[in-house]
């Protein structure tokens, strides 16, 4: 029996997306094993393939659109030509599940709805990914990670009290959004399996960012306040804060019973007499005198190098919990990176040996895997025209005749 290329050999997506949220969704599924076809618009595709560079050309210039779209087929369609709605419309009744992140409205007036096409397809599982959800007053506004930070709150939960909203890098609302919706769809697949029904499945930067902040929203509901945020310099538990060593690297320490090793931690940092000053013994004697007591952290951490510190601490008695503080830029050489195959190493058919985000989940049976590299627009047209609607090479000629591929 051949092994399975992962947990969802043999499902087939239709991804009619751009941009990041609905990309990285249905390549999630890709590296899960599904057939994930591209439908790209005919002229120029996917706009995120263009996004850093004219065409793409080279790695660096096209990274966000290979990021995005791995293990994935590309059919390039005239979506305003009927024959090119048809072909969607004919491929969507052979697959099991439709991804798509287009503005309200827009799936409707070209016929690639989800009441459209359940007709033909009724065990379809279509998902879409929005800004702000399908319902309300704001759920046909269009949307970008940016705003999907902004509306969320995260913008005012990063950093300090004293600071502007912050931005946060790396498209993290598009990504969040993703994952939310490739867990409605494997949920969806599985009510399939079990149920024998299709649905619609959504997502949204706003419900997906708000789930992230999941305790602190809990905690506004249950409690009446959100976590706040809180000044380095003063944080009111010394041992759950992050610390610059000599060498301007930054260690973060992260004991959520601090008396359980406040003492031992006194001893192992060179300030034993730590342990019984009364002004920092007890967890709400350190947190009345938070500022005194980060100054005394902050000056012992800046006397050793990061390096150093983490050897101390390792062999310390105490059993302490921290880390490093990673730059994005580490986490290409991180170890644990590296030994859990969370950046991967891959073959590319142009670019040659690269490496590449890896898959975040581990199946011990049927793991995920980057098979294939980011298609080339339009780079599969005939292969899915032929092999999954079985078209002759006349009716292609024809349809490219028509400009409908």
């Amino acid at each position: 029996m051949t092994a399975p290329k992962g947990p969802l050999d043999g499902i087939r997506v239709l991804d009619w997306t751009i941009w990041q949220q609905g990309p990285v969704c249905s390549l999630m599924l890709g590296d899960m094993g599904a057939d994930v076809i591209k439908i790209e618009e005919l002229e120029s595709g996917d706009p995120g393939r263009h996004l850093f560079g004219i065409g793409g050309k080279s790695l660096g210039e096209n990274f966000y659109f290979e990021a995005n779209n791995r293990n994935k087929r590309s059919i390039a369609l005239n979506l305003k030509s009927d024959a090119g709605r048809a072909i969607v419309q004919e491929l969507a009744g052979k697959a099991d599940v439709f991804v798509q992140n287009f503005r309200k409205g827009v799936a409707q007036r070209l016929g690639l709805d989800y009441e459209t096409l359940r007709k033909n397809n009724p065990k379809l599982i279509y998902a879409s990914a929005t800004g702000y959800g399908p319902n309300g007053p704001d759920s046909g506004e269009p949307s970008f990670d940016h705003l999907g930070i902004a509306r969320s709150g995260i913008m005012r939960a990063a950093g300090e009290p004293n600071m502007p909203p912050l931005g946060i890098a790396g498209g993290i609302a598009d990504q969040m959004g993703a994952v939310m919706l490739a867990y409605g769809v494997m949920a969806a697949l599985v009510a399939r399996e079990r149920h024998g029904v299709g649905q619609e499945v959504n997502a949204s930067h706003l419900g997906s960012m708000a789930w992230l902040q999941g305790l602190s929203v809990s905690c506004l509901l249950m409690a009446g306040f959100a976590f706040p945020r809180s000044f380095r310099a003063e944080a009111g538990n010394p041992l759950w804060n992050h610390y610059r060593c000599a060498d301007d690297r930054w260690l973060a320490l992260a004991m959520l019973q601090p008396d359980r090793y406040w003492a031992h931690f006194a001893r192992a940092i060179g300030h034993p007499e730590l342990a019984d000053d009364e002004r920092f013994a007890r967890a709400r004697a350190r947190g009345a005198n938070a500022a005194a007591c980060v100054a005394i952290l902050d000056e012992a951490f800046a006397s050793k190098p990061r390096d150093e510190w983490m050897k101390i601490l390792h062999e310390a008695e105490g059993d302490f919990i921290f880390t490093v503080v990673n730059d994005v830029t580490d986490l290409k050489t991180d170890p644990q990176m590296l030994a859990n195959d969370y950046i991967a190493d891959f073959d590319h058919p142009v670019h040659g040996a690269m490496k590449m985000i890896g898959v975040p989940v581990g199946l011990s049976e049927t793991p995920g895997s980057i098979r294939n590299a980011a298609p080339q627009h339009g780079q599969h047209t005939e292969e899915i025209l032929t092999e999954i609607l079985g078209y002759s090479w006349d009716r292609i000629g024809e349809l490219r005749e028509q400009k409908a591929i």
